[in-house]
């Protein structure tokens, strides 16, 4: 089968190489992928957010099934736009990716429905904002409704950042539009777990948990960036808050958007914090997330297009997805200065002993030389029968790739292997 995915990052490149394994798929096209991604697919420069280029590529190229991997082209309608010429999909209809593509309508519903996260109020009125602030708990968590490339959310310290953030997002538009209605919510504390879920509004499939690294420095510091290295599976999401989160989150939340009419088939990201009080839903996510996807997809042991197919004709049921017992660990190699300024286009190459699984997020081809394009570049992945050991593989192929002007964290997987020897 011919099949196009939608992207052009690292969680694309694993998705792509995940589904060149299944026996099914003959021809892969990215739309548009990227300088690495060209190696394992057949790149075609045709923008993420360019709904009608896409559609129209799918029809004149007699793509039999398209997977949309991007927040923003699945917000616009992209899998919508490929249904009404007949194209099956992988991933929600823009009635359905609302739930990350407004912050307000997910806090809502969760409200509505007894699904447990933390409390919050809704603004569109700055001075309201402004003044809700001056006698609300810090810390304190605010939050641009709209996509903003995942940096919409600010922990405010201070009620002056508080204040500041507020005025950032709705006066000086610093995430455009997305910051012109916004949530504050309580801050809540607690380790983090991200689970992605494969559902087709009907079962929910959880696939190994996984623990994100946001901040850029070692020991979390620094700025927040859009993640710099995951390890799978998470030590902190337990069978027992496995079986709570099933009951109180996962099927709660397919059952609401089932009966808001927004039936959800595609990949359902859960990001969780563990309270004293519980699991909570700290965000949701309408498509895989990156880099959990990097750890995730190297673990899976059933057909990933098998599964695709079967959520989007509502036979997920009927699949038994299967999860290898070992874990992965991925070690983001950045430019340096990510998240802020940084240099790119420096020649990216392997040692010939390479053995790590190599996610390509910013990279280009230029007269045959792969050149670093981006703030994260790629992600070095290693599975192993244990998280310790998955870790320092990781760390040791990192030593075997080379770029000008590489950074990464030194602690990736840390943090989780205190968990686990403490247990």
């Amino acid at each position: 089968m011919r099949i196009m995915v939608v992207g052009g990052g690292g969680r694309e490149h694993a998705i792509i190489k995940k589904l060149r394994e299944s026996e099914k798929v003959t021809e892969i096209f990215a739309l548009p992928g990227n300088g690495a991604i060209a190696a394992d697919a057949t790149c075609v420069d045709i923008g993420a957010k360019d709904i009608e280029g896409i559609t129209k590529f799918a029809v004149d190229n007699k793509i039999d099934f398209a997977v949309v991997a991007p927040d923003d082209p699945l917000v616009l309608g992209a899998v919508d736009s490929l249904h009404n010429v007949g194209i099956p999909c992988f991933g929600p209809e823009s009635k359905a990716a609302i739930i990350e593509g407004s912050k307000i309508f997910s806090k809502n519903m969760m409200r509505d429905f007894g699904i447990p996260t933390a409390e919050y109020e809704t603004f569109s009125d700055m001075d309201e904002a402004l003044k809700y602030l001056d006698t609300c708990a810090i810390p304190v968590v605010i939050k641009a409704d709209g996509l903003a490339l995942g940096k919409g959310v600010i922990i405010a310290e201070t009620r002056e950042d508080a204040k500041n953030a507020v005025k950032d997002m709705m006066q000086d538009k610093v995430f455009g539009e997305s910051g012109s209605n916004i949530v504050i919510e309580e801050f809540l504390t607690g380790p983090e777990v991200s689970v992605l879920s494969f559902t087709d509004g009907k079962v929910v499939v959880p696939m190994v948990s996984s623990m994100d690294h946001k901040r850029a420095g070692d020991g979390d510091t620094g700025l927040n960036t859009g993640g710099m290295g995951t390890v799978a599976p998470n030590p902190y999401y337990t069978d027992e808050v496995a079986d709570r989160c099933m009951k109180e989150i996962f099927l709660p939340t397919i059952n609401a958007m089932n009966k808001l009419s927004r039936t959800f088939k595609g990949c359902l990201y859960f990001g969780l914090m563990i309270t004293k009080d519980g699991p909570k839903v700290i965000e949701y996510n309408c498509r895989f997330g990156d880099p959990e996807t990097q750890v995730v997809l190297p673990l899976l042991d059933t057909d990933l297009f098998e599964i695709m197919q079967a959520v989007e004709e509502e036979r997920l049921g009927e699949i038994d997805v299967k999860f290898k017992d070992e874990a992965a660990c991925c070690v983001v190699m950045a430019s340096n200065g990510y998240p802020r300024k940084y240099q790119s286009g420096f020649e990216i190459s392997y040692d010939e002993d390479l053995k790590a699984e190599i996610y390509v997020a910013g990279a280009k081809l230029s007269e045959g030389k792969l050149l670093t394009a981006g703030g994260r570049v790629l992600g070095v992945v290693m599975t192993a029968p244990t998280l310790k050991e998955a870790v320092a593989l990781a760390y040791d192929e990192t030593k075997k790739v080379h770029f000008e002007n590489a950074y990464m964290r030194s602690d990736i997987g840390k943090k989780a292997l205190a968990v686990l020897e403490e247990k």
